[in-house]
């Protein structure tokens, strides 16, 4: 008998601000179920966007979990020291035919998009309307041989294609969920200025982590019928799930670094215990 594989989970932040009590949460979750199972748990910084992300977000990332209490299994991994690793994936997806160049600035999408009677919606807002799927393979040669930036979009209808039964994911909150990638339309997977999208570097590091289960707040949902596509297309491995609520201030709105919610090191300066903060992020000892 095949001994059950063992549990491996991750927390993974991206350094663009100091972490909050929503952040503290979610690594807490997913460390607390790794240890309890005997499992792993891993740490991984999602800093792909050069633009955003910070080198003293990820020290002090690294602080706040020690302070915390929480350790992890193996070394950091940083995206973006192995963005050859996300090439070759891209790689293979081109040569299946099932990226194709984009050229279209988001003024010209809009553009569009308004321009159209009932333009259907995602999760993140209008599809792409397909405007560079239309053009003649001698005009995308052209535009590439002259060097236009350009962004690489899935093939949706194509991806789809692929599959040989319908996709669903097993959520430890949910049960079975069954999944529609098709309302993402064609979803940009690499651009100019981030060269490799978080749908495609999430999934191929969770695959080569070994991680078996995901935990990760609810807002993220959606995009696991993303993953999920994505895991198939590459013959990945699928991992169990677990979306969990977010915290909320005492508005009922949720902590997040956009709506400037107190950082760990604001909590810490004012001198609350690692203690304090795991209960405040619901998490008591």
């Amino acid at each position: 008998m095949t001994a059950p594989a063992q549990l491996v989970t991750r927390f993974a932040p991206s350094p663009t601000g100091f972490l909050h009590l929503g952040h503290a949460h979610a690594a807490l979750l997913a460390w607390r179920t790794a240890r309890e199972a005997g499992g792993r748990f891993l740490l991984r910084i999602e800093d792909i966007d050069s633009t955003r992300c910070r080198p003293e977000f990820t020290e002090a990332i690294l602080e706040d979990l020690c302070w915390l209490g929480l350790d992890w299994d193996g070394p950091v991994r940083v995206q973006s020291r192995h963005m050859a690793d996300y090439e070759r994936t891209l790689s293979v997806l081109r040569q299946r035919n099932l990226l194709y160049p984009c050229f279209c600035t988001r003024g010209e999408i809009a553009r569009e998009i308004a321009a159209s009677a009932s333009a259907p919606h995602g999760p993140d807002g209008p599809l792409y309307p397909g405007i560079c799927l239309r053009l003649s393979a001698a005009r995308v040669e052209a535009r590439l041989t002259q060097g236009e930036p350009h962004a690489l979009r899935l093939n949706m209808l194509r991806a789809l294609g692929c599959l040989d039964q319908p996709l669903s994911f097993e959520d430890a909150l949910r049960g079975r969920v069954v999944c529609d990638p098709a309302r993402f339309g064609d979803v940009v997977l690499a651009r100019k200025e981030i060269p490799a999208s978080y749908h495609l570097c999430v999934t191929h590091d969770d695959a080569r982590d070994g991680v078996t289960m995901v935990t990760r707040g609810d807002d993220l949902l959606p995009a696991t019928d993303l993953h999920r596509l994505l895991q198939a297309l590459m013959n990945w491995p699928e991992p169990r799930y677990a979306h969990h609520r977010l915290l909320a201030d005492a508005a009922g709105r949720r902590l997040s670094k956009r709506d400037g919610a107190p950082t760990l090191r604001d909590l810490r300066a004012s001198g609350a215990t690692p203690a304090e903060i795991r209960s405040l992020a619901g998490w008591p000892d």
